[in-house]
């Protein structure tokens, strides 16, 4: 099987970072949306992205946010990938020019491949749970087996993932990257070093059946 890469979201400390760094995480993700209780300063997303180490990427989540603030964070952090979770189109999406990601809020009939072919300039799409009201961080997982085999774009899979599920998850799903944030938490905002590495070493495992 080959290998599933693993971002941890929602990071919001320099503690957090280094957790997620040293149990082999792919990337960190960084939420720029002033209403999540993961959102953090541009000073901190700074600083945690100064002190990572190499190949591990930046990833920037921004929701509906206008040209100008995003803008404004890419001046000062240095992200080395975009998250759009909003209703944002491919053009706003890829005017930065920086490689971004799209976020799929999973419905019952949501037709995943042609949603896809409106964004066929994104490095990959993720799909995460609808919640009405939310644009994503539910907590909460979504029926695998609507996402169709073979989308045009790798899938990022999110929504309610956690070390239990996941195996099961990647099983069903088979896809390129999960997306981990309430799943290895404390609290909101407050990484668990444990459950972080309890789940990628879940992930790795499959390496190994």
């Amino acid at each position: 099987m080959s290998r599933t890469r693993v971002k941890v979201c929602g990071i919001c400390t320099a503690d957090d970072a280094v957790a997620a760094v040293s149990a082999g995480a792919d990337a960190i993700g960084m939420v720029f949306y002033p209403k999540s209780p993961r959102h953090i300063s541009v000073s901190t997303a700074k600083y945690i992205t100064s002190s990572l180490p190499p190949f591990v990427s930046a990833v920037g989540l921004f929701v509906n946010s206008s040209f100008q603030d995003v803008s404004d964070v890419l001046a000062e952090v240095q992200l080395t990938l975009l998250q759009f979770h909003g209703d944002e189109d491919e053009s706003f999406c890829n005017s930065f020019k920086l490689p971004y990601i799209k976020a799929l809020r999973v419905k019952t009939g949501s037709d995943l491949r042609q949603e896809c072919r409106q964004y066929e300039s994104a490095r990959g799409i993720l799909l995460d749970s609808y919640k009405k009201g939310l644009p994503g961080g539910t907590g909460e997982t979504f029926d695998w087996d609507v996402i169709p085999d073979g989308l045009p774009l790798p899938v990022i899979l999110a929504g309610g993932l956690d070390s239990i599920n996941v195996k099961q998850a990647i099983a069903t799903v088979k896809p390129w990257a999960v997306d981990v944030s309430s799943g290895v938490e404390e609290s909101p905002g407050k990484k668990d070093p444990l459950k972080i590495a309890q789940f990628i070493n879940a992930v790795e495992s499959l390496r190994q059946d």
